[in-house]
């Protein structure tokens, strides 16, 4: 369930509202006149949603790449990649 507060909280109780977020691990959704305006949130719950974000970019990608009949990598020969670029480092 979404958490609700008026944009005047944001001024009067902003320790509350980021305690809410950080032990939530959940956006603190604030209203200005009882219309939606803004949505704080957490850095660790901020870069989760954008890694979330990147992932789905790269297997949307990966998808419209299968669909148009590219061939991607087995995970034997990725694996063997990474083992050579190890193996150049040392």
């Amino acid at each position: 369930m979404p958490i609700i507060k008026s944009i005047s909280s944001l001024r009067n109780r902003t320790r509350d509202i980021a305690s809410i977020c950080h032990e939530k691990d959940e956006p603190v959704y604030l209203t200005t006149n009882g219309e939606g305006d803004l949505v704080v949130m957490s850095i660790e719950h901020y870069e989760k949603l954008k890694a979330r974000v990147e992932l789905f970019e790269k297997l949307a990608v990966a998808q419209a790449q299968a669909a148009a009949g590219e061939k991607g990598s087995t995970h034997s020969q990725v694996m063997k990649k990474l083992q050579q670029r190890l193996h150049e480092k040392k």
